[in-house]
């Protein structure tokens, strides 16, 4: 039977699966139903060696091609933990726990992987050997990072590793890619200003630093505007304020939090100096103590050469030569398989999702339409990485 016949009959029991994990939502490395299910169909659907637990929750199976002369060994990543949103559609298979939801499609991104994992266990049709990867803790928690500190490349010998994340608004069988940073580094700063606090009928017997914090976050604008050459991106947003609580009381102290998003090491290096020295240098402006905590989170999402010329390639002949843009832009969001881009070359592709709501939105919803074409995907990568040779 044609490949695209063997996907299509899959495609019915795929479906319910992904609206199954819908309905269940689980976060961070809190996804033992989600993992539980995922080795259970691996098991009953022949796949060599399944393995659970690493990464905490994260679980992997082997799939071993008819041939082993290439010796190559391909790692295939999917997500599976959901997001800290309430659920706002009025779908029949929408979220059954208050507060949680799928909302950026790896319930999707995950079944799509167990399909081409039944797919690949039932056909063989290749010269080395899959390993799929199925992470949890992929929104903040950094799964990726804890599944390769566990070993995850060593163990199973993995030598290339490719993802993929849905895109809505474009359209299903389409993709998009690019080499070099695709995703930026995501790094988040805690600044503590402490003065002296007092009645606000007199502030010149304290040592405001409400007016020092409104300052600083002026100041952190210069980062990009007077720092970053102007071709080179980097972002810093203040997101919170914290201070006080009465009308006419100046405060002890103020925090401010921020996200700073970078596109090179360089650009990273530069920006978290600076905010380091414009915080210091302000909290002695204004004769107050300042603290900052700077947290370094996923780096950029580095897409290697090679391997994306490779997806890109494989992409063309598998759905056509317009299937692919791969002069898109930079995405300033951020995206842990940059931890497994680290550890191995590969590449991180976008497929589109169709006419639906944004990611990380309450109406977001996985277009199940893509379904096929992410399994098609997979299967496709790795049959023309590692092609079946006559003996």
């Amino acid at each position: 039977m044609p490949k695209s016949e063997l996907i299509a009959a899959l495609t019915p029991e795929l479906t319910a699966i992904r609206r199954d994990f819908h309905r269940h939502p689980e976060l961070l490395f809190d996804v033992h139903r989600t993992a539980g299910i995922v080795a259970d169909k691996l098991k009953a659907w022949g796949v060599d060696e399944v393995v659970t637990g690493i990464g905490q929750t994260g679980v992997v199976g082997v799939i071993k091609g008819k041939r082993q002369g290439s010796g190559k060994v391909i790692g295939l990543r999917a997500d599976m933990d959901a997001l800290p949103i309430h659920e706002e559609t009025n779908l029949e298979h929408r979220s059954t726990v208050p507060g949680k939801m799928h909302a950026c499609g790896h319930d999707g991104h995950t079944t799509m992987l167990l399909g081409a994992a039944k797919y690949l266990a039932e056909t063989r049709d290749f010269d080395g050997t899959a390993v799929v990867i199925f992470q949890p803790a992929e929104e903040g928690g950094g799964g990726a990072k804890v599944m390769c500190d566990e070993g995850l490349m060593e163990r199973f010998g993995v030598q290339e590793v490719y993802g993929l994340h849905n895109k809505p608004g474009m359209a299903i069988g389409q993709f998009c890619i690019r080499k070099g940073p695709l995703m930026a580094a995501a790094d988040r700063f805690l600044i503590k200003i402490e003065g002296k606090g007092g009645h606000a009928a007199a502030p010149h017997d304290t040592k405001d630093p409400v007016v020092a914090a409104c300052q600083l976050v002026t100041a952190l604008q210069t980062v990009a505007s007077r720092n970053a050459d102007p071709l080179d991106s980097v972002v810093v947003s203040a997101t919170a304020i914290n201070a006080g609580e009465a009308f006419n009381v100046i405060p002890q102290t103020v925090e401010i939090k921020g996200s700073v998003r970078t596109l090179t090491p360089a650009m990273r290096d530069l920006a978290q100096k600076r905010i380091l020295e414009i915080a210091d240098g302000l909290a002695k402006a204004f004769d107050l103590k300042c603290e900052v905590d700077y947290d370094r989170g996923y780096p950029v999402t580095f897409n290697h050469a090679g391997q994306t010329d490779f997806v890109t390639s494989a992409t063309r002949n598998v759905f056509g030569k317009d299937a692919i843009d791969t002069e898109i832009p930079p995405v300033m969001g951020s995206e842990d398989f940059s931890f497994m881009l680290e550890e191995r070359p590969g590449a991180y592709i976008f497929m589109g999702n169709g006419d639906s709501a944004g990611l990380h939105h309450p109406a977001y919803e996985f277009n199940d339409a893509a379904i096929p074409v992410g399994v098609t995907y997979w299967a496709s990568l790795v049959e023309i990485a590692m092609p079946q040779r006559a003996a």
